[in-house]
This record gives C-alpha cells, sequence and structure tokens, in this order.
C-alpha cells in the first residue's frame, strides 16, 4: 500500500542545499502495523510527511495504494488526504471552540457529507473510542486521554486506509498513553494499516514491525518475534 522507490528529500537553507532523506526504500502492506523511530533529527519526521502525502520526494517515487503521487495537483492530494489517510499529532489539534462530536465531524465538512450525516457517522466514531458520553463536551473541558481519543475518532470517522499518528503518547501519562496505544491495536486487529512515529521503544513494540531512521537512510527494518511482540 505504501511503496517508497529511492527517496531523497532535500531542503535549501539560504544557497546551501541540505539532505535529509537519502535514498529510502519502504513498502509497507495493507493491514501492517508498523513504527518509525529514531532520534531528533533523523528524518523521522521528514518520512511521515511524506508518507502522510504532506511533503514530496525531491527525488524518486512515493507510490500510496498503487498510485504515484509524483505529478498530482495540490486539489487531488488534498482530496486523497481527506479520505485515505487518517492522521492522529502529539498535540491533539482540536478546535478550541467547538464540541468533541463537532471536532470529529471537520473531515465530512471537508468532504462535502450533510450536517445528519456527519452527525451519525461522528457519534459512531467516538463510540468506537469509548467517548460517546462525552461528545457534546468542548476540549478545554476533557482530560489529554480524552482529547487524543476525540482525535483519534475523527482520524478514522472515514474509515482511511491508513492511521498515521506521530508520537501519539508525548503528550500523556504512562497508563493512559498504554490506553491509548490498545485502540491503535485493536484497530490495527480490524484491518487497518497503522504506522506510528515515535522515539519510545515501548511505544514502537505495540507494532509487530520496527522501521529505525539514521542520518536520513534506513538503518534497520524488522518484524518483531512472537515474543517480543507481546512484550
Amino acid at each position: 500500500m505504501i511503496k517508497l522507490e529511492s527517496v531523497n528529500k532535500t531542503y535549501k537553507v539560504g544557497n546551501v542545499d541540505v539532505p535529509i532523506l537519502k535514498d529510502i526504500d519502504l513498502s509497507i502492506d495493507k493491514g501492517e502495523y508498523a513504527s518509525i523511530m529514531g532520534p531528533s533529527g533523523s528524518g523521522k519526521s521528514t518520512l511521515m510527511n511524506i508518507i502522510g502525502i504532506l511533503d514530496r520526494p525531491t527525488r524518486g517515487h512515493y507510490l500510496f495504494n498503487e498510485d504515484n503521487i509524483k505529478n498530482k495537483n495540490q486539489k487531488t492530494l488534498a482530496s486523497l488526504r481527506n479520505q485515505s489517510i487518517g492522521f492522529v499529532f502529539q498535540s491533539f489539534h482540536l478546535l478550541p471552540r467547538i464540541t468533541a462530536v463537532e471536532n470529529v465531524e471537520l473531515p465530512l465538512i471537508y468532504g462535502g457529507y450533510k450536517s445528519s450525516d456527519r452527525r451519525e457517522k461522528a457519534i459512531y466514531a467516538l463510540e468506537k473510542v469509548g467517548l460517546v458520553d462525552h461528545m457534546k463536551q468542548y476540549p478545554n473541558q476533557l482530560s489529554g486521554g480524552q482529547k487524543q481519543r476525540v482525535a483519534i475518532a475523527r482520524a478514522i470517522i472515514n474509515e482511511p486506509l491508513l492511521i498515521l499518528a506521530d508520537e501519539p503518547t508525548g503528550a500523556l501519562d504512562t497508563k493512559t498513553g498504554e490506553k491509548i496505544m490498545e485502540i491503535f491495536t485493536q484497530f490495527n486487529k480490524e484491518g487497518h494499516t497503522v504506522v506510528l512515529v515515535t522515539h519510545e521503544l515501548e511505544i514502537a513494540h505495540c507494532a509487530n514491525r520496527i522501521i529505525n531512521i539514521r542520518d536520513g537512510k534506513i538503518a534497520e527494518d524488522r518484524r518483531l518475534s512472537y515474543d517480543e511482540f507481546l512484550g
């Protein structure tokens, strides 16, 4: 489903080209649960942005669901992101002046759904993360874990092919983080492809494949054994 071929990403700083990703070859199949690890500055966030179609490679090819994104315009890419990728971020990115259920509805507003259909789907998504009883509360009335569950409900409302989570437990305490990771594991069991970006080894081991990025290159790519996966 995800295929990167000789992907390079270079940013220009003044008159200097700074390489961030270097000849990345990576495939992630439909239904996989993978984590991307690496220290600060390793290129893992840049790789996440390319996988999430938030950025394009400088060189190389990215095929998402067998579709090469290279020559697609911004409108087409925005539609592809909205319909096929659910994003979960460390800082939640909830709008403070609307309720939990209204936050969850946002991708459907951009998708042109009717109001009644949006509400029905949003309530169902909140039920999936165990938060329907809080749907009329505002973000400032929710705990960190509850905010993240709202963000996850928003990410899954379009039943995306890919759930892409960037440090999803970084702003949470350990116990709350474990509950959030249980939600991702359940979604993967239901058939969603899940890719986590994290610097925490314990979180990375919730997946069954770990991809280590160092100095813009894949330093290690391994699937966990059954014993490792269990803990």
